[in-house]
């Protein structure tokens, strides 16, 4: 059971971090910091006081911005760069009890996951930005803060149904996103063509 645990807490940490890496090391470095979890030593860091404010800082920019329409795009193609790698490295430190080979190949994945689910999150924020109206946006938004959530508390609580469900996401997912990048693509070439781009309803 404690490897099935640790295994879900790397899995779904870099899960988290393609969607909301700051709410994601917030919450459970506090979780750990009140005592309610018990960290892996690696991942002990994450309750000091400097990375839950500086976390909990940047979970609020992060919630901010990312209500709003466009800006949070650009919130998205930026981080690219941050939550792929931040993924890689709390899978790593989740799987710091196992041997050097599996800490790796839980980086490699972790990593993998992560740009997964942060593909999903900016093609799909993207294509919803095509509508003029905000509320699609505000409601996606919303509702993964809600499934972060969720999710987290699964890790904890049953890590064997959110393995099970990580990995239908997983399916997903490579169904998805090359649909959602080709819709994506349309609305460039017709936008550099000068014709109107088509509803993303």
């Amino acid at each position: 059971m404690e490897n099935l645990q640790a295994l879900a807490l790397a899995a779904g940490l870099a899960w988290a971090s393609g969607i909301r890496l700051y709410a994601a090391v917030f919450v459970v470095g506090l979780l750990g910091r009140l005592g309610y979890v018990q960290l892996p030593e690696h991942l002990q860091l994450l309750e000091h006081n400097w990375v839950l404010g500086a976390s909990g800082f940047m979970l609020l920019v992060e919630f901010a911005a990312d209500k709003i329409p466009a800006i949070d795009s650009a919130w998205d193609a930026v981080h690219t760069f941050i939550r792929i790698p931040i993924g890689a490295m709390l899978a790593w430190g989740a799987m710091g009890n196992a041997a050097p080979d599996l800490q790796m190949a839980a980086a490699l994945l972790g990593g993998t996951i992560a740009g997964g689910t942060h593909l999903v999150k900016m093609g799909t924020r993207a294509a919803i930005n095509t509508s003029p109206e905000p509320f699609s946006n505000w409601t996606m938004s919303f509702s993964e803060d809600g499934i972060l959530i969720g999710g987290l508390w699964l890790v904890f609580h049953h890590p064997l149904v959110f393995l099970a469900l990580l990995a239908a996401f997983l399916v997903f997912a490579i169904w998805l996103i090359p649909k959602l990048f080709r819709f994506l693509a349309g609305i460039w070439r017709r936008l550099a063509g000068g014709r109107p781009p088509p509803s993303a309803k």
